[in-house]
């Protein structure tokens, strides 16, 4: 990927801190351009793809559907062009910045004079493409940054000095790229899955510089809340949730005990990469097809696949497992919307649960909707996000 504006992409002034603090230097302007080399090298590994034999076509009931991979990988090889979505992408201001020897790539619109600069961040498997409906929404009414997280994308694997620990210490990499790289004294952050983790930490560890935040989720550290002290409606919201995993997690657990033994088919093989992605937007959406086009899937696919991130981005379940960066201690005191989509992993909790960890001040329980809020209903969710933010009092000065 070049680093340097690629061509079709627009200049955005970007505005840094006075003085670059020790550990930050830029930002550059980014474009994306994939080697032919890397797009020969995957047309050839799709035509070469060696099927499973005797398999039965059970839908989606055991993993992704066997018919509706050929037919993915059919349209990828004849019909999908990469070129298109890719000069698509490079119409998003895109940037990289240097912060504490990390490589950090982000997405910075700043069309909009209001504040405060949001900070939008992505889980798995996906990334800053989760956004790409909303970002031209929300950049009407405030300054947008959406970052490809360590381990994801076009930021790619990033060394943290303590590899256990990744959350919290990506948590201080996406506050130094607001503060010390674009100079934003406070700031919003709204997130979901991974993303909902990381605004909490941040507002948990720099409360002075975030004016809210807005998650689509709990994060996964209240389930561990001790059941005696819940209300029955919340012991049966976390019951559900751990038969919903017996049946369905496995996936997790696989990433948070083995994912070296799994990274590597899927950085080698497109379909088995494609397979194992398909199968979690189809569990966690609430109409597939209707919602995602075979081109969005793939694009999204293809991010992992041309930056070979796909091993960096699974381990934070294996870092979490170890130990985990959140527990039911920590405390939000900032505000906090939640937007809660009914087809997402957990459902919707209780709001009492909600609640114990988090300084709720806005509550939504949409119509529709899953993990994949800002992708699957855009104009819901980025109403939403404006709702909360907008209706936030006090300083919101960069």
């Amino acid at each position: 990927m070049q680093r340097e504006q690629a061509s079709g992409a627009k200049p955005t002034k970007v505005t840094p801190a006075a003085t670059a603090p020790p550990g930050i230097s830029g930002p550059d302007p980014f474009g994306i351009h994939v080697p032919k080399s890397v797009l020969d090298d995957l047309a050839l590994r799709l035509r070469d793809t060696r099927w499973s034999r005797g398999t039965a076509d059970d839908g989606w009931r055991f993993g992704t559907s066997a018919s509706y991979l050929r037919e993915l990988v059919t349209h990828w090889l004849n019909r999908y062009d990469w070129r298109a979505h890719e000069a698509a992408l490079n119409l998003l201001p895109q940037f990289e910045a240097d912060v504490d020897g990390a490589r950090l790539h982000f997405v910075h619109v700043q069309k909009a004079a209001r504040r405060p600069p949001l900070l939008l961040l992505h889980g798995w498997p996906d990334g800053f493409y989760r956004f790409h409906k909303v970002i031209p929404r929300l950049a009407k009414k405030f300054e947008i940054v959406v970052p490809s997280l360590p381990g994801f994308g076009f930021t790619g694997f990033v060394r943290h000095p303590s590899p256990d620990q990744p959350n919290r210490q990506s948590a201080r990499l996406l506050w130094r790229l607001m503060t010390d790289v674009l100079g934003h004294r406070r700031f919003g952050v709204a997130g979901g899955d991974g993303g909902s983790a990381l605004a909490q930490l941040i507002a948990i560890d720099h409360p002075e510089s975030v004016v809210g935040i807005h998650l689509t989720d709990l994060g996964w550290h209240v389930a561990g809340a001790e059941r005696s002290k819940l209300s029955p409606a919340e012991r049966r919201y976390l019951e559900a949730g751990e038969k919903r995993f017996m049946a369905d997690g496995a996936y997790a657990m696989l990433q948070s005990t083995r994912p070296r033994s799994l990274a590597p088919a899927l950085n080698d093989s497109p379909v088995a990469l494609a397979a194992w992605i398909l199968d979690r937007f189809h569990a966690w959406s609430e109409s597939f097809e209707d919602t995602f086009t075979k081109d969005e899937l793939l694009t999204n696919i293809m991010i992992y696949w041309i930056t070979q991130t796909i091993g960096s981005s699974m381990d934070n379940y294996r870092a979490e497992a170890v130990s985990p960066s959140l527990s039911v201690a920590d405390r939000v005191d900032v505000p906090v919307g939640l937007a809660l989509f009914p087809y997402d992993i957990g459902g919707i909790p209780p709001r009492v649960f909600a609640e114990r960890t988090l300084n709720v001040q806005r509550w939504t329980e949409m119509p529709r909707g899953g993990h994949f809020a800002a992708w699957e209903e855009p104009r819901l969710y980025a109403r939403d996000v404006a709702a909360f933010f907008a209706g936030l009092a006090g300083d919101h000065e960069p």
